[in-house]
């Protein structure tokens, strides 16, 4: 569904409430040029207790650090930005939500040095379903070792998340998707398993999880974090910093993505190879029950993870 589409018509842009046809930036926009931004995508869920976005302060800690390391001055606090989001869902009256704040260098000079160039940043939510469809959410996905290698930590840094370095995310789901499979999986540069194009990956294998870590290139995703606890909390034993080879993505009993946007996505095949059963397994239905009953607010757990509207 395009934006067209959808019923939302406001944007904040640096500290202004704009309508959706007017939150506009020049064609001479550093970060256009350059992939010199930093973003969050985050989720408003409605829940049994009212609308409320989920580890809103996690999503704002690791947009800041992503800042910092850009040298990007975000002239709003966290608390500025909480207000703002809040009433940018309140004005649209969405009470499930995607929230995409994102920040960068705007128009001033076009050298690969920003020197002036201001820091432009944006809030703006709009409805957004199952990310991989909501049929994959039980079925499972099929997915496809990407030829495309994650960028490595010492060349560009893994542990922000910045726009510029998507175009690899861009590459290995496009190549997926021409070769007739929903998603990737993308190796880093030793050959082992990183993550998908915007998801982390999960491997059960006896009765064990394992997840790979930050030195294999992932970006420590928050949903990631999230089913760690989640599988602690139940008795598992989660190895999360695991170095997965190729080979292992084909004999594992049970896969499964994880993202904001991709929530608990099974994985029902690699590389038309068939995981398990080639169905949802049972470890993995219940860490996504677990998921959906902690953020639809059915359980009284972590509520610090909560904010409401």
């Amino acid at each position: 569904m395009g934006f067209d589409e959808m019923d939302v018509d406001t944007i904040w842009k640096n500290g202004e409430f704009l309508d959706w046809e007017d939150a506009t930036t020049h064609v001479l926009t550093h970060a256009l040029h350059y992939g010199t931004g930093v973003f969050e995508g985050v989720r408003c869920y409605d829940t049994e207790e009212g609308p409320a976005i989920f580890r809103w302060e996690e999503h704002l800690d690791r947009l800041f650090d992503s800042a910092k390391l850009y040298d990007l001055d975000i002239d709003y606090s966290r608390e500025e930005l909480t207000e703002a989001t809040l009433e940018l869902l309140d004005r649209q009256d969405l009470e499930s939500a995607y929230i995409r704040p994102i920040a960068y260098y705007g128009y001033d000079s076009l050298g690969v040095s920003p020197a002036d160039c201001p820091t432009d940043l944006v809030l703006a939510a709009w409805p957004w379903g199952a990310y991989l469809g909501e049929e994959a959410l039980e079925e499972g996905v099929d997915v496809m070792v990407s030829s495309w290698r994650k960028h490595a930590s010492s060349q560009v840094p893994t542990n922000v998340k910045t726009t510029g370095l998507y175009v690899n995310s861009m590459l290995a789901g496009e190549e997926a998707r021409r070769n007739g499979y929903v998603e990737a999986v993308v190796l880093n540069k030793e050959g082992n398993v990183a993550e998908g194009p915007g998801e982390n990956i999960f491997m059960i294998n006896d009765g064990e999880i394992y997840t790979t870590g930050p030195a294999q290139s992932i970006l420590e995703g928050i949903t990631r974090d999230t089913v760690i606890t989640l599988a602690e909390e139940r008795g598992y034993e989660v190895n999360d910093e695991a170095v997965i080879s190729r080979g292992q993505l084909y004999t594992a009993d049970e896969l499964f993505f994880t993202g904001s946007a991709a929530e608990v996505t099974p994985i029902r095949s690699v590389d038309d190879t068939e995981i398990g059963t080639g169905t949802r397994g049972p470890v993995t239905e219940e860490l996504q029950d677990a998921f959906f009953e902690l953020i639809e607010r059915r359980t009284d757990a972590h509520d610090d993870w909560f904010t409401y509207l």
